[in-house]
C-alpha cells in the first residue's frame, strides 16, 4: 500500500507532513518505504495491499515537544520491547490492539525496533457540538496539572474533587480524565464521555486497574496512563501503539515511591535535566525543522536507559 492510498482512505492526518527521504536500506530493499519521520520513530508503508504500516523506533530523543540532536543508544530497542509487552497485557485482557503479531524478518539488524501495525482511524464523536478525537486518561494519584487545577478550585473534568486534597492523594478507585487529541489537549467532561462510550471506558478502566495491580506486585507504581482508541476496517475499537508504556504512562519504582521520591522513570530524568539547563528558553530561537543542540552527560543517558531496562524486566509479559 502506498502513502497516497493511506491518505485517500482518510487514514493519515493532513497536519502531519510526509517525507520523500529514503529510509533504512535493509527495509527499502524489501519494499518498505519511509513516508514519515517522527520525533522518536519513523513510519514505512508495507509491500502488498494490506492496510498496515511498519513503525521503527529510533534512538532519537525529544522533551516538551522540542526536537533534539540527542540520541541515546539502545533506547528504541527498549521502548519497542516494552510496547510489545504492554500490547500483550491488553490482548490477554481481551482488548484488541493495532500491533500485529506478524513481524519483519528477525535476521534484520533493525528488527528489534520494528512493529507491524494495523492501519485504523482515530475514534471520533461529537461532544458539546464539536466532533473531537480522544485521549482516555486514568489516574491513581492526584498530581501534576490536575493537582494544580484542584488547588485553584478549578474542575476541568467535572469530577468535583475537594480542593483540600493533598498532592499524591491516592484515589480509592481510578479517576477518568479524558481530553481531546490534538495540538493542544483540552479537558473534557468525564461523565459526558462515559455516556458516549460506556463499554469502552468500562473495559479500559478494568485494564488499568488490573495493570496497576500487576505492576505493583512487580515493584512499580503506576501513577497514570493515557490510552488512545482507534477503529479498524471491521468497525472494531482497538488500542493504538503506546499501550501501558513509559511513553503513555508515569511509572515510579516502588522503592523510590515509598521513599517519597516521585520522579518517574526514564523520560522524567531527561525532562529534569532539560529544566535545569533551560532547554525551553533555548528552543524559542529554533527555526522550523531545526533541532536543539544539547550536550547530555553519560550518567544521564545511562540513568534513562536504566529506567527502561528496569520497567521491561519488571513488567515484561
Amino acid at each position: 500500500m502506498k502513502i497516497s492510498d493511506i491518505v485517500a482512505l482518510g487514514l493519515w492526518p493532513q497536519s502531519k507532513k510526509t517525507t520523500t527521504q529514503k529510509g533504512i536500506s535493509q527495509l527499502e530493499e524489501l519494499g518498505y518505504n519511509l513516508f514519515y519521520i517522527g520525533k522518536n520513530a519513523d513510519l514505512y508503508t508495507c509491500p502488498g495491499e494490506e492496510q498496515k504500516v511498519l513503525l521503527v523506533r529510533s534512538d532519537r530523543c525529544s522533551v516538551f515537544d522540542i526536537p533534539l540532536n540527542l540520541e541515546i543508544e539502545g533506547k528504541g530497542i527498549w521502548q519497542t520491547a516494552i510496547s510489545n509487552s504492554g500490547a500483550r497485557f491488553a490482548e490477554e485482557s481481551g482488548i484488541k490492539t493495532a500491533i500485529l503479531s506478524e513481524t519483519v524478518d528477525q535476521s534484520l539488524s533493525v528488527a528489534p525496533r520494528c512493529q507491524l501495525m494495523e492501519l485504523c482511524k482515530a475514534l471520533e464523536a461529537e461532544i458539546d457540538g464539536e466532533v473531537v478525537q480522544f485521549e482516555f486518561i486514568f489516574r491513581n494519584y492526584l498530581t501534576g496539572s490536575l493537582f494544580d487545577a484542584t488547588q485553584k478550585g478549578n474542575d476541568p473534568y467535572g469530577l468535583q474533587l475537594d480542593s483540600t486534597l493533598q498532592e499524591w492523594y491516592k484515589f480509592d478507585t481510578p479517576i477518568f480524565t479524558p481530553t481531546t487529541k490534538g495540538v493542544k489537549d483540552i479537558p473534557l467532561n468525564s461523565a459526558k464521555v462515559r455516556e458516549k462510550f460506556p463499554e469502552i471506558i468500562s473495559s479500559l478502566e478494568k485494564l488499568f486497574k488490573d495493570f496497576t495491580q500487576y505492576a505493583y506486585e512487580n515493584g512499580i507504581i503506576v501513577v497514570d496512563t493515557k490510552l488512545e482508541v482507534f477503529v479498524n476496517a471491521k468497525g472494531e475499537w482497538i488500542l493504538g501503539d503506546e499501550i501501558l508504556t513509559p511513553e503513555s504512562s508515569r511509572f515510579i519504582s516502588k522503592e523510590k515511591f515509598d521513599a517519597k521520591n516521585y520522579i518517574s522513570m526514564d523520560k522524567q530524568i531527561l525532562r529534569n535535566f532539560a529544566k535545569e539547563n533551560s532547554w525551553k528558553e533555548k528552543a524559542k530561537s529554533l527555526k522550523a525543522g531545526e533541532k536543539l543542540d544539547v550536550e547530555v552527560p553519560a550518567s544521564i543517558k545511562n540513568e534513562v536507559l536504566s529506567g527502561y531496562k528496569t520497567i521491561h524486566e519488571r513488567l515484561s509479559k
